[in-house]
């Protein structure tokens, strides 16, 4: 199964896929967690191109390309053969948050990313996506214990950019069947609990 977690950043989704990779790993089951940008070396090249700091010029086209690049290299080295050898693959992030950030938030046009990301991920379609929603104001309270150089390049964007990503999140929820949204101000446990039904559910 293909497994992925959504939503705008400080919204908890990486603490869920740790806890979901314990509760699968407990069953028994083959786990494997990714991350975005990441999880290739070629990947983790780009990863560090795209969130340093020193880069804030870096253009809108460039930041899309790079993040589906990125995204091609884990799909053909670890994704596709994971899924073929029966593991459960989690991924923190996947193509949605093109769409999302880049599409919504960076205001590049909507069908040309829909479109790239479909050639990018080819068969690599997640089974389940869960989205983590959080209000904006949400967002600024656990951004501000952040310390300003523990961010990154794209978690310095403003509060704007954040309300036009939260927007592209709503659109994909309402748009795609595997979506799943839950509110990321309830509890660890409360969302964890969530995670696993709805996995469970689709197990049968």
């Amino acid at each position: 199964m293909f497994i992925t977690f959504e939503g705008l950043d400080f919204c908890g989704k990486s603490t869920q896929v740790q806890l979901l990779e314990k509760f699968l790993t407990d069953e028994g089951k083959k786990v494997k967690i990714i991350r975005e940008p990441g999880g290739t070396p070629i990947s983790e090249k780009i990863r560090d191109i795209l969130l340093d700091k020193k880069n804030s010029d870096m253009s809108i086209e460039t930041e899309l390309i790079l993040f589906s690049g990125s995204r091609s290299q884990l799909v053909d080295q670890v994704i596709l053969p994971a899924i073929e050898d029966n593991v459960y693959v989690i991924s923190d992030r996947f193509h949605d948050s093109s769409i999302a950030y880049q599409a919504f938030g960076r205001k590049i046009n909507l069908q040309f990313v829909e479109d790239l990301q479909k050639f990018v991920i080819g068969k690599a379609l997640p089974d389940i996506t869960f989205f983590l929603d959080i209000p904006i104001d949400e967002v600024i309270k656990r951004k501000a214990k952040v310390k300003k150089m523990e961010l990154d390049r794209i978690e310095l964007s403003k509060m704007d950019f954040y309300q036009r990503v939260r927007k592209g999140y709503l659109y994909l929820s309402e748009k795609e069947e595997r979506f799943r949204v839950i509110s990321g101000q309830l509890s660890i446990p409360e969302i964890h609990s969530f995670v696993v039904e709805e996995i469970i559910k689709l197990e049968k």
